[in-house]
C-alpha cells in the first residue's frame, strides 16, 4: 500500500513539473495535458496503440523488477530483448507451420533465447562475483553487434539491408479479431501473453518455495547459504528468468508491434524497464499499471506535439522527472513518514489537551 502511494507521489510530482516546463515554454499546461492523454485514449485505435506500446515494456519491467526482488540488477534487458526477438524472428522466418505452433515455437524460443543471453552474466556473478550490471552492459552489445551481422547475413530483407525479412502472417502475433477490434491499431496477442506473465511473475515470486528462495538469497546471500540454500544456483535462476521475460518482450516487439527486425538499434523497451520496475514497485500488478501509464506518455506525445507548440522532449522530460522520483523513492517514503508521524502526535497532544480540560 506504501509503496503504491509513494509511485503515486513520484506520478504527481512529475506531472507538475511537466507543467511548469510547459508554463516556462509559453506553452499551457491544461492544454498540453490535454492532447497528451488525448493522443492515448481519445477513441479505440488509439487506445489500442498504447496498450501495444506498453506491452514490450511490461515485459521488461518485469524482468528488471524479478531481477530486482532476488538482489540483482539487471541493466541488460535490452540486449536480452534483442537476442531473444532475433531468434523468434529466425524461427518465424526459416520453418513453416500451421500459426499456433508456430507462434508456440516463437514464444519459447524467445524465452530461450533471453535467459542465455542472461546466463553468462549470472555465471560469472556466482562463480567469480563479477558485479552484473558490467556484464549485462557488455552483453547488451554483443547482442546489438550479433545481429548487425546475422540479419544482413542470413535474414536480408528484399529492398534494405537493415531489416529483415518481413514476417509471414502465420509468424505474427497480430491478429484479425483484434485489428478490426480496435479500429486497425496494432495491438496484439503479445498483451495477453504479458497479463500471463504478470501472474505467473506474482505467483512465482510470492507463493512457491523458489521465489522465497531467490528472495532469500537476494536479502542475505550469508543467511541463506547457513540455510541450507544454493546460492550459486539460485543467482543463475534469478538471471535466466529475467532474461527470459525480456526475451519475450522481444517476441511481442519485434512479432507483434513490428513485423521484421532492424540493425543498428538497442530497443529502448529495456532501459525503460528499469523505470517501469521501479514506479512500480517491483510488483506484478504494479509493473503493468506503471507500463500502461509509460505507453499512454509514449503515444499520446506525438499527437501533443502536432496540436501544439509544445516539443515532445517535454513528455521525455515528465518520464525523466518521473524516474527521477521512483527511484529516490526512499526520500519520498521518509517524507511520508514524517508526516504520519507528525499527524499522529498532533492528534495525540490534541486527544491529552481535552483529557486535561
Amino acid at each position: 500500500m506504501r509503496a503504491g502511494i509513494i509511485s503515486l507521489i513520484a506520478v504527481v510530482l512529475g506531472l507538475i513539473a511537466g507543467a511548469i516546463l510547459m508554463a516556462i515554454t509559453g506553452n499551457s499546461p491544461i492544454e498540453g495535458y490535454q492532447y497528451l492523454f488525448e493522443g492515448g485514449l481519445k477513441n479505440i485505435s488509439r487506445t489500442g496503440n498504447t496498450l501495444a506500446t506498453a506491452t514490450p515494456l511490461i515485459f521488461t519491467g518485469l524482468s528488471v523488477a524479478f531481477a530486482f526482488r532476488t538482489g540483482l540488477f539487471n541493466i541488460g534487458a535490452a540486449g536480452q530483448m534483442l537476442f531473444g526477438g532475433f531468434c523468434a524472428v529466425a524461427i518465424g522466418l526459416s520453418i513453416d507451420a500451421p500459426k499456433p505452433i508456430m507462434l508456440l515455437v516463437m514464444i519459447i524460443v524467445g524465452f530461450i533465447g533471453g535467459a542465455l543471453w542472461a546466463f553468462i552474466p549470472g555465471l560469472l556473478k556466482a562463480r567469480f562475483n563479477v558485479h552484473e550490471v558490467v556484464s549485462t552492459i557488455m552483453m547488451n552489445w554483443i547482442a546489438y553487434w550479433t545481429v548487425y551481422y546475422a540479419v544482413p547475413a542470413y535474414f536480408k530483407g528484399e529492398f534494405l539491408e537493415t531489416e529483415s525479412k518481413k514476417l509471414p502472417d502465420t509468424a505474427s502475433l497480430k491478429v484479425p479479431f483484434l485489428t478490426e477490434a480496435f479500429d486497425g491499431s496494432y495491438i496484439n496477442l503479445g498483451l495477453f501473453l504479458a497479463v500471463i506473465a504478470v501472474i505467473v511473475f506474482s505467483f512465482v515470486i510470492n507463493k512457491t518455495t523458489l521465489g522465497y528462495e531467490l528472495k532469500a538469497v537476494g536479502f542475505n546471500r550469508d543467511a541463506a547459504e547457513y540455510a541450507g540454500i544454493a546460492v550459486n544456483r539460485s543467482v543463475i535462476t534469478s538471471m535466466l528468468i529475467s532474461g527470459g521475460l525480456a526475451g519475450l518482450g522481444g517476441v511481442a516487439y519485434y512479432a507483434g508491434n513490428s513485423n521484421s527486425i532492424q540493425i543498428g538499434i538497442l530497443p529502448t523497451q529495456g532501459f525503460d524497464g528499469i523505470a517501469v520496475a521501479l514506479l512500480g514497485a517491483n510488483t506484478g500488478i504494479g509493473v503493468l499499471l506503471a507500463a500502461v501509464f509509460f505507453g499512454l506518455l509514449y503515444s499520446g506525445r506525438g499527437f501533443m506535439n502536432a496540436m501544439t507548440d509544445i516539443p515532445p522532449e517535454i513528455a521525455d522530460s515528465i518520464i525523466a522527472i518521473i524516474i527521477y522520483f521512483a527511484a529516490t523513492s526512499i526520500l519520498i517514503e521518509r517524507l511520508v513518514s514524517f508526516m504520519i508521524k507528525k499527524r499522529k502526535s498532533k492528534q495525540s497532544t490534541n486527544v491529552k489537551a481535552k483529557e486535561g480540560e
